[in-house]
């Protein structure tokens, strides 16, 4: 494993010595790494299932490390590869809450480091312009992952084919999107009731196009569904499961401080089981044996970020979904609202710095209800019942650059009320500490 880190680390500066020296790259390399260590003191509870979050004091950690392989083909045309490393759990095994508390964790029986491939696709972009040399409607962009320094037409179409997340296209926020240097909890990364196509690791196959135009932004994407609920290996035979996301982006400004707000859409379908089968069919629900082809979910998200002024920006998400199949892919949740805070450290010389602060509420429908009420168990939650009440997650943090360095330490905290929406529960606090490094 210290060899393996060695390589990339040496292979990061020699690629990257290399593409510097020609203003358009033709390939580039990079890195990243990140740590989080998370606390939980006891918390008072009535009573514990089997996919609980645990009452007792616990303490988890996690790593992640990426290697970000760009390669130019030919204009317009480039591959990305980015095998990747992860290990470590979230808090009780990442059961328990809707709101997860830990980003960077995911839910696999061996918690050792493994060693994936987490994107590999082919993109291809062509200018919507009138000048077939790209001279002058063109836009500068900067090395960076998963990103080639040169040139780039204002207004593109773009496809993409191969493996790669979802979440790296669709529901992007200035302030609420990476745990790993903004917000650590599920809840702010994503839209919560958005169970976007992934495999355990957050990754699928997919298609997808892009096309930018003006201050219009059009997205769609066909993906790959996981075979089991958040399992690791995903079904490529499109005809039994597939997963369709479309997302429209208005690009404005207010009083010259930019803002963007997107609609999303989605519908998957797969091998479901169906909460009310469940419940009709057993005192003690399990709605795996409900399950059938041609069962769906359908779902629609709005995100907005906005700046207020230069050192301060705000976001806010809805989701919803019909909540009537079980959840498949991200977190159990068939309504959520988000909204927070974000302030960089211009304000006290510290521009690299940024605080945030986030909000979150989270429930779902009343068949997803009845089904855990009854002692029926999701992927992620299952008390053994349930006294019902929406989950809400707080989080604040506070991410510190270390000077002239691609070093930056989080300190983070986190409140969950009603965790896994059961009012006989909680509250749940959570300190985390966050070590990221890019090169």
């Amino acid at each position: 494993m210290k060899l393996l880190y060695t390589s990339i680390l040496y292979s990061c500066f020699a690629v990257s010595a290399f593409a510097q020296s020609d203003s358009a790259q033709k390939v580039n390399l990079h890195f990243q790494a990140t740590y989080v260590y998370q606390y939980k003191p006891a918390f008072q509870s009535a009573y514990e299932g089997p996919h609980s979050i645990i009452s007792k004091e616990e303490k988890q950690n996690s790593v992640t490390a990426t290697m970000f392989l760009a390669i130019k083909l030919w204009r317009g045309g480039a591959l990305f590869i980015n095998p990747e490393i992860a290990g470590g759990s979230g808090l009780s095994g990442a059961y328990g809450l809707a709101s997860a508390a830990n980003g960077e964790t995911f839910r696999v029986g061996d918690v050792s480091p493994t060693l994936y491939l987490a994107r590999g696709y082919f993109q291809q972009t062509f200018s919507l312009d009138n000048d077939p040399d790209w001279a002058k409607s063109v836009v500068n962009v900067e090395d960076g992952q998963n990103q080639l320094r040169g040139k780039e037409p204002v207004n593109y179409l773009r496809l993409m084919i191969g493996k790669f997340g979802l979440a790296d296209i669709f529901d992007n926020n200035l302030y609420a999107a990476s745990a790993r240097t903004q917000f650590l909890n599920w809840s702010f990364m994503n839209n919560a009731a958005w169970d976007y196509a992934a495999n355990t690791r957050g990754y699928t196959y997919s298609i997808a196009t892009i096309v930018q135009y003006g201050q219009m932004s059009y997205k769609a994407a066909l993906a790959a569904m996981p075979i089991i609920a958040n399992g690791p290996d995903l079904n490529t035979d499109l005809s039994q499961a597939y997963s369709l996301n479309g997302e429209i982006t208005r690009s404005y400004s207010i009083k010259n401080n930019p803002g963007h707000i997107r609609v999303l859409g989605y519908y998957n379908t797969t091998n479901m089981g169906n909460y009310k089968k469940a419940i009709a069919a057993s005192d003690t629900p399990d709605v795996e044996s409900t399950k059938a082809f041609g069962n769906s979910k359908t779902g629609f998200g709005i995100n907005i970020d906005q700046q207020v002024e230069e050192s301060v920006g705000l976001f806010f998400r809805f989701g919803w979904n019909d909540g009537q199949n079980e959840t498949w892919c991200y977190t159990e949740a068939d309504k959520t609202y988000s909204l927070g805070i974000s302030v960089n450290g211009s304000e006290w010389n510290r521009a690299s710095d940024c605080i945030g602060f986030g909000f979150a509420l989270n429930s779902l429908s009343e068949s997803h209800k009845d089904y855990l009420k009854a002692g029926g168990l999701g992927f992620e939650l299952g008390d053994g019942t349930l006294s019902y009440s929406g989950e809400a997650a707080s989080e604040v943090y506070y991410l510190y650059k270390v000077k002239d360095k691609g070093i930056w330490l989080t300190g983070d905290y986190q409140l969950i009320v009603n965790p896994g929406y059961n009012k006989d529960r909680g509250p749940v606090n959570i300190f985390s500490l966050r070590v990221h490094v890019e090169l």
